[in-house]
C-alpha cells in the first residue's frame, strides 16, 4: 500500500472486474489515467489493490470498494485488500477501549457482520508509551507495531517485541519487515529465493537479512515471489523470482521473445552462491546469453542515470520505483499495461514512465496491485 500522500491519483493495468482504474475502458488501461473514485472529488488518502478489487481510503474516513467487491463504509482509518480478506481498521466507538480491526469477506460489501474482529487496546498503539497515533506504517502492520494481520488464519499474528517494526509487507508466500534501525527481516516460503538468505528453504520465523547488515534501509516491498528494498541513501536491492524480468535481470521468457537487452554493470549480487544463472540461445554473435531465473541474495540495481530511489512497490510480477526527483520507473510483467508504457510489453530493465514527465507531474507514491499500478502525483513545484 502506498504511504499517505496528498495529490492526484492515477491508475493503469488490469481492470477486468470494473476496478476504479483510470477510465476503466475494457479490461485494461495501458497508460496512466486519473483515478475514477466512487465519490466525486473524494480526497484519496490510500489505495490498496488486490487482483479482483480495489479499496480506496479517503481523508474523510470512507473506505470505498470497486471491482468484484463493492460497497463503502465510514469511520475507517485504514484498509488492506486481499483476495481472501478485506481488512479494515475502524476508529473506536465513543469512549471504547480503542480502534477495531475487522476482517470481512470481500464479497460482503461491508454489510452485515465481519468474519472476525479484534479491539486494539490503547496501550498497544503507542510506541514506548508515547500514545497517540501509531508510529508504524500502514496495514497489514497494526498500530503499535506489535502484531500484523494475515489473510490466512490466524488472522492476528503477534510479533516478537525485539523486532520493533516500522513497516511490514506480505507477498504471496512470504513476509518482509523493516525495523526502526533500518534492518530487514524475512520469513515464509523461500522456493523462489524471495527471502534473500541465499537458499530456497522456508523460514518459519523472522530472520535477519544478513546480506544487508550495515546498510540501513528506508523501504521494503514484497511482490508475489520477489522482494525489493530501498536504502536510506537511495540504492535499490532486489531478489527472488525473475520469471518476467521483475528483478531487472536478464530473463529467459523475454530473451525468447527477443526483448532482453544486454547491459553491463546494472546489477551485482551481494552473494556467496550467486544467482541461478542459465544460458539460452540468442547472445551476441550467436553465443549463448546468460539469463537469471532467480536471485536468492539481494542484488544492487542501478536506475538509468544513477537516479536515487525513495519509494518502491511490487505487483505479482512487476516492480515500480519512485525516484528522489519524482520520476516513476517500472519493469517486469506488462501483459495488462501495468507498467504504464502505452503497451503490454514486458521489460527486464527499468524504464521511466513518460506520462508523468510529459504532464509536468512529480510522483510522490506508488502502490501496485497484483496486475495493476496506482500512483499519487502533484504538479511540479507544488509543495
Amino acid at each position: 500500500m502506498a504511504e499517505e500522500r496528498r495529490g492526484s491519483w492515477f491508475g493503469f493495468g488490469f481492470c477486468g472486474f470494473g476496478q476504479a482504474l483510470g477510465s476503466g475502458r475494457g479490461r485494461q488501461v495501458h497508460s496512466p489515467e486519473p483515478l475514477r473514485t466512487p465519490g466525486a472529488g473524494a480526497d484519496v488518502r490510500r489505495v490498496s489493490a488486490s487482483w479482483s478489487y480495489t479499496a480506496v481510503v479517503t481523508r474523510g474516513g470512507q473506505v470505498q470498494l470497486s471491482g468484484a467487491a463493492d460497497g463503502a463504509a465510514g469511520g475507517c482509518r485504514d484498509a488492506w485488500a486481499s483476495e481472501a480478506l478485506l481488512v479494515v481498521l475502524r476508529a473506536g466507538r465513543g469512549l471504547g477501549p480503542g480502534p477495531e480491526l475487522q476482517a470481512w469477506a470481500p464479497g460482503s460489501a461491508l454489510r452485515g457482520e465481519p468474519l472476525w474482529t479484534h479491539t486494539l487496546v490503547p496501550e498497544a498503539e503507542g510506541a514506548d508509551g508515547a500514545g497517540g497515533e501509531a508510529q508504524a506504517g500502514a496495514l497489514p502492520l497494526l498500530p503499535g507495531a506489535r502484531a500484523y494481520v494475515s489473510p490466512r488464519p490466524p488472522f492476528y499474528r503477534p510479533l516478537a517485541p525485539e523486532l520493533r517494526a516500522r513497516r511490514l509487507e506480505l507477498g504471496a508466500e512470504h513476509a518482509l519487515l523493516l525495523d526502526e534501525a533500518g534492518q530487514v527481516f524475512s520469513w515464509g516460503q523461500g522456493r523462489h529465493g524471495q527471502l534473500g538468505h541465499g537458499t530456497l528453504e522456508a523460514e518459519p520465523e523472522p530472520r535477519l537479512l544478513e546480506a544487508l547488515q550495515g546498510l540501513p534501509m528506508a523501504e521494503v516491498a514484497a511482490g508475489g515471489w520477489h522482494s525489493v528494498c530501498v536504502s536510506e541513501t537511495g540504492d535499490i536491492y532486489i531478489w527472488g523470482w525473475n520469471e518476467s524480468g521483475q528483478l531487472a535481470l536478464p530473463t529467459r521468457s523475454l530473451s525468447e521473445d527477443g526483448k532482453t537487452v544486454a547491459r553491463e554493470g546494472e546489477a551485482s549480487g551481494l552473494n556467496e552462491g550467486g544467482p541461478e544463472v542459465r544460458r539460452t540461445a540468442g547472445g551476441e554473435e550467436g553465443a549463448p546469453a546468460p539469463f537469471i531465473a532467480l536471485q536468492p541474495f539481494p542484488a544492487l540495481l542501478d536506475l538509468p542515470g544513477g537516479a536515487d530511489a525513495v519509494k518502491a512497490s511490487c505487483g505479482s510480477r512487476h516492480t515500480a520505483v519512485v525516484t528522489r526527483t519524482g520520476e516513476l520507473y517500472t519493469w517486469g510483467w506488462g501483459k495488462y499495461g501495468q507498467l504504464g508504457h502505452k503497451g503490454t510489453t514486458s521489460l527486464d530493465r527499468p524504464r521511466r514512465v513518460e506520462y508523468f514527465v510529459d504532464k509536468q507531474l512529480q510522483v510522490r507514491a506508488v502502490s501496485c496491485g497484483l496486475w495493476n499500478t496506482y500512483v499519487c502525483a502533484v504538479e511540479r513545484g507544488e509543495s
